[in-house]
């Protein structure tokens, strides 16, 4: 994550069903469903004044790491998180087993 976005918290905004972040008054976010233990992750968006600057990786991170604080289980059916946790394998270890996904990770 870059360092510009450490300290912006993450809200987790349950009317909308969205984790966000608000960066200058834009919004990087990720649509969730919770169920139980476990959250659903389905889409990550960033508004298009954030677009290319690392926001929705930092809200990604973000919100995988509220999920594990948390003791939740995910669900990353967004393409988005489900490639960045490819490329940061470490975050396995937060995802569900009962994932249909789950082998196909590293």
């Amino acid at each position: 994550m870059k360092q510009e976005y450490i300290d912006i918290p993450l809200v987790k905004n349950d009317e909308k069903k969205r984790f966000e972040i608000n960066i200058d008054g834009y919004y990087a976010f990720i649509n969730f469903g919770e169920y139980g233990n476990h959250i659903a992750l389905v889409h990550t968006e960033t508004e298009p004044e954030l677009a290319g600057k690392g926001a929705a990786a930092a809200v990604v991170e973000k919100t995988l790491r509220y999920i594990e604080d948390n003791g939740k289980l995910l669900m990353p059916y967004c393409p988005y998180v489900f490639a960045y946790i490819k490329r940061h394998p470490e975050w396995k270890r937060i995802v569900s087993k009962r994932f249909h996904g789950y082998d196909k990770l590293p």
